[in-house]
């Protein structure tokens, strides 16, 4: 059975984005919305960046989404319930009290999606449609894995951050093994001709609640995701079937991305 519901992870602090850079000239609407790290809400080509998000989910068919966003969230809720409510997906909000990481904030979803798969990506990242489609047909846990050079050549991320990017180790018959954030340039993963890259595009099913709710603090203080998926793969008998593609992803992470993501966006129809 298809996947048609999603969780879109929107309450991340939005530290990149707040930081100034010189010579990046925003609106004054764009730079409010950068000055308050709200990525999902920066105005792109006349609309908030997340109607970009919703709509390509809708044309793969998914029909029910669940927001994470913070306690403080009044101004998506308005726009969205009734400056600009969507037409062809149902929303749900999810709030994430404190954000402790994304792992925290997929469990903050429990009890907002239904008893089914369902997806989970970021608010700040534009997918293909086709990389929407192809992982709702797994019908269970799996993830989109791009292809580094593709990512390179049809995104707006250089090839230093994708290589900053988590690495996955696949088996060959495209069983996920292993993740690794942030792999040095002599990791074993790192060395292979093709590299393989987890952009945060996950099918999970209801068990992956479970595994958020075992995960400890990273080295870097957070509930990390990927530790996660680790534990519902190694502890909880969960098979992550692997999606390859060689596209590319646009990521909104920093306010020099905001012109470059409207030259990639420009003339995509948006119907949320």
């Amino acid at each position: 059975m298809r996947t048609t519901q999603a969780v879109i992870l929107a309450r991340g602090l939005g530290s990149r984005m707040r930081r100034a850079e010189a010579a990046v000239a925003l609106d004054d609407a764009q730079a409010r919305a950068a000055d308050a790290g709200h990525k999902g809400m920066m105005p792109t080509l006349g609309r908030p960046f997340l109607d970009f998000v919703l709509s390509a989910l809708a044309d793969a068919g998914v029909r029910d989404v669940t927001l994470v966003v913070a306690p403080d969230h009044a101004s998506m809720r308005e726009y969205y319930e009734r400056r600009s409510p969507p037409t062809r997906v149902r929303l749900r909000w999810a709030v994430q009290a404190e954000p402790r990481g994304t792992a925290d904030a997929v469990r903050s979803a429990d009890g907002h999606v239904h008893d089914a798969p369902f997806l989970v990506l970021n608010s700040d990242n534009y997918y293909p449609v086709s990389s929407y489609e192809a992982l709702c047909a797994v019908g269970g846990a799996g993830l989109v894995a791009y292809e580094g050079e593709a990512l390179v050549r049809e995104s707006n991320i250089d090839r230093a951050r994708v290589m900053a990017f988590a690495l996955l180790d696949i088996d060959a018959s495209g069983v996920l093994r292993d993740i690794v954030e942030k792999p040095g340039a002599d990791h074993p993963l790192a060395q292979r001709p093709e590299h393989w890259v987890s952009m945060n595009l996950w099918s999970f099913t209801p068990r992956i609640f479970e595994a958020c709710r075992r995960v400890t603090p990273s080295v870097r203080g957070e509930l990390e995701l990927q530790d996660a998926v680790l534990i519902a793969a190694r502890e909880l008998g969960e098979t992550f079937h692997v999606v390859k593609a060689h596209a590319g992803v646009l990521d909104l992470s920093r306010r020099a991305d905001v012109a470059t993501i409207g030259d990639f966006l420009r003339g995509i129809v948006v119907a949320p």
